[in-house]
């Protein structure tokens, strides 16, 4: 197994998981393949890659970040008025670097944003596991502010004790839940906040299943919910109709050996309604829903072309 198709079993797995994760891993195993094509012209050359870009993409239907990198790359090939194959490998490592060099400065600038939200002796409510929120928290502890932690399990595959594990390494005081006492314990929160997989046209939020009902519990007892996150996560094919997939997982995630004729459903995701956002916390600043698609268009227009 070479290393493309290991980065694909791995991405299907959650080996690799977490949407800044299968970003850059796609882009490594997008730059490796493309230096063992074989091609004798530039339409070649795009045409395999367009079909190794599907093959990525098909790892998870529910990760823009991954098709806007693989999008941004492919972009700067095509506009180029380069031709002989092997430049044009040589451009993808630049187009990559370009690409993973703005998602990182990106990241960097949502955690100074983001460490302005906390406020001390504060309560933070979060789910699942967002690299973008634990470089948040990790900010805040960081500028000397006081605050705990109430984070979920988040079931099946337990991501949230990734969350558990970063935040008690960082010396920041945590308490674990399981999913279904989100409703009981968030009346103990000042705030909840969440990363994003997806943002779509209607500036709603797909993160992972849970999230809508910290939302909704949020809304309930009048507490804000925030969703951090680098805007590069905006699906530009929802402007046009499109219904993002929420991806179903494998039922023995859930349950290894259930009884025979038992039906079980695995959704990762879920859709939070713009109105249940009071807002994202980004790169270019903390967004209104209803703000969002213009600031998106004025600063990633080649999202879309």
């Amino acid at each position: 197994m070479d290393f493309f198709q290991k980065t694909i079993k791995d991405i299907k797995s959650i080996k690799i998981q977490g949407a800044t994760n299968v970003a850059i891993s796609a882009i490594k195993a997008f730059k490796w393949k493309a230096k063992q094509i074989k091609s004798k012209n530039k339409i070649e050359f795009i045409g395999k890659l367009e079909h190794y870009k599907r093959e990525l993409i098909e790892t998870r239907p529910t990760e823009p970040l991954m098709r806007n990198s693989l999008r941004y790359i492919l972009n700067l090939l095509k506009r180029s008025d380069e031709r002989e194959p092997k430049k044009l490998v040589k451009l993808i490592d630049i187009a990559a670097d370009e690409f993973l060099f703005n998602l990182t400065k990106a990241k960097q600038k949502i955690a100074q944003i983001g460490a302005s939200v906390i406020k001390n002796n504060s309560v933070i409510f979060t789910h699942c596991h967002s690299s973008t929120v634990m470089d948040i928290l990790k900010m805040a502890k960081k500028k000397g502010k006081k605050f705990e932690v109430i984070q979920t399990e988040s079931r099946p595959l337990y991501q949230g004790r990734i969350t558990a594990k970063e935040l008690v390494k960082a010396g920041i005081p945590t308490t674990m839940i399981v999913d279904s006492a989100v409703s009981t314990y968030i009346k103990k929160a000042d705030m909840a906040i969440v990363g994003a997989d997806v943002i779509t046209a209607e500036s709603s939020l797909i993160n992972k299943i849970g999230t809508l009902n910290l939302a909704l519990a949020c809304k309930r007892v009048s507490i804000p919910f925030f969703s951090a996150t680098v805007l590069a996560k905006f699906d530009p094919e929802t402007m046009f109709g499109k219904q993002e997939e929420i991806e179903m997982r494998n039922p023995k995630e859930v349950w290894d050996k259930p009884p025979r004729r038992l039906k079980i459903l695995n959704p990762a995701f879920d859709v939070t309604p713009r109105e249940l956002i009071n807002a994202y916390v980004t790169e270019e600043g903390i967004i209104t829903p209803e703000s969002i698609s213009e600031v998106i268009s004025l600063n990633y227009s080649w999202m879309f072309r």
